[in-house]
């Protein structure tokens, strides 16, 4: 998937999944997050997997809720607790994106661009949140907004589903037509009454028909079903850092190792930054040992930067000052106080050659993927014992 690459992230019962983390008593149990039932109004805000088994539903008027599972657990929304962990989460999405769009606390949508590893990350970003959080995120991986969405409904809980170009006539069109964005129960009934049950019904219809009788939202839909969303993913305003870190297969203390690592995170954080249109003004080295412990340290710049060499140079010797020899488990590097890279500016020590160096080599990266070009040094250092790869 080379072209485009939107992942679409939908957390699983998100409310009455972090009430039961955080008791373990609620574990396996109907956990139903919204109004008090006793008063018999509002509505159901979020069900467990185990409450929805009952019939649950979000939206649900509470006092229905009550009567289909009246041994549930019935808890208040807690917005403030819920708020911090979509933001634990968000945090772990800008480490590999700063596009990301989010669409209420629980899902949101990533743009990769066209790196070739697109679902080794959407993983990588489902592992990490399992990992970080205790919580599980069902993933939909596609070429466009729209068709990201509908694959992370495909296999829920902790789904993981991909739509391709050419899965779409095959996976998609026999899907019901209600699946659609923008078909709620009127447009159903309207097109079902048109004979038009399935999206690939929907595709095929007469485009002078649709829009006689729905007019521009007959064509949007129409477009839709054929698998076109031109949409693009609207980065939050809130960026606030890009960053890549690294996990060993093995602690290690290899301190040419280590640097090596280094300038490759340096070379990553720096091409994402420049794709992006950023510089940063803050280089932030994170250490992990083998016990856990993990140290974080800033330097912030004279000037701000997008440059490899120069986000490399800082990184080392932070990890100079501040690392004492111990095994390291973890090597991660983030960049923050972020600004358009049209800010840039033009002084007596800008190197320009620099810059020319780092834009070619990522026309290159971007025809044929960030691994096709590596330095020297890369190639020339061999990975500690177990360390098989940095994941760059």
């Amino acid at each position: 998937m080379r072209v485009k690459a939107i992942i679409h992230i939908d957390m699983d019962a998100f409310y009455a999944a972090i009430e039961q983390r955080d008791n373990p008593d609620l574990k396996g149990k109907p956990v139903i997050i919204g109004a008090d039932p006793k008063n018999g109004r509002g509505v159901v805000s979020t069900a467990s997997y185990e409450a929805r088994r009952y019939g649950v539903r979000s939206a649900m008027p509470i006092s229905q809720a009550y009567r289909l599972c009246p041994h549930g657990f019935f808890l208040p929304v807690n917005g403030e607790k819920y708020k911090k962990v979509s933001q634990e989460i968000k945090d772990i999405f800008y480490k590999y994106t700063p596009l990301v769009e989010p669409i209420a606390l629980d899902e949101a949508f990533l743009d990769l661009g066209g790196n070739v590893d697109v679902i080794h990350i959407a993983k990588e970003i489902q592992n990490k949140i399992y990992s970080e959080t205790g919580l599980s995120a069902s993933i939909g991986v596609s070429y466009n907004k729209f068709l990201a969405k509908l694959a992370s409904d495909w296999k829920k809980p902790r789904g993981f589903f991909v739509i391709r170009e050419e899965d779409v006539k095959k996976k998609v069109w026999p899907l019901p037509v209600d699946k659609i964005w923008g078909v709620g129960p009127k447009t159903k009934q309207l097109l079902l009454n048109w004979g038009i049950t399935t999206i690939g019904c929907l595709a095929k219809s007469s485009p002078d028909l649709l829009k006689s009788k729905l007019g521009q939202h007959g064509e949007e839909l129409r477009l839709l079903a054929l698998g076109i969303d031109e949409r693009p993913v609207k980065a939050d305003s809130s960026v606030k850092s890009i960053g890549k870190e690294t996990t060993f297969l093995h602690d290690t203390n290899d301190r040419e190792y280590l640097k090596t690592v280094l300038l490759t995170l340096s070379e990553n954080v720096g091409y994402r930054l420049r794709k992006n249109g950023y510089l940063c003004n803050t280089i932030m080295l994170k250490l992990r040992n083998s016990d856990f412990n993990t140290i974080t340290r800033n330097q912030s710049l004279n000037e701000p930067t997008n440059i490899d060499q120069v986000i490399y140079e800082t990184a080392k010797t932070l990890l100079i000052k501040n690392w004492s020899g111990e095994p390291l488990r973890l090597l991660g590097i983030s960049t923050s106080n972020l600004l358009p890279e049209s800010m840039r500016q033009l002084t007596f020590f800008n190197d320009d050659r620099n810059i020319n160096l780092v834009k070619a080599i990522d026309s290159i990266r971007s025809k044929h993927g960030f691994g096709s070009i590596k330095r020297a040094r890369v190639l020339q250092v061999k990975p500690s014992k177990g360390d098989e790869s940095v994941n760059g």
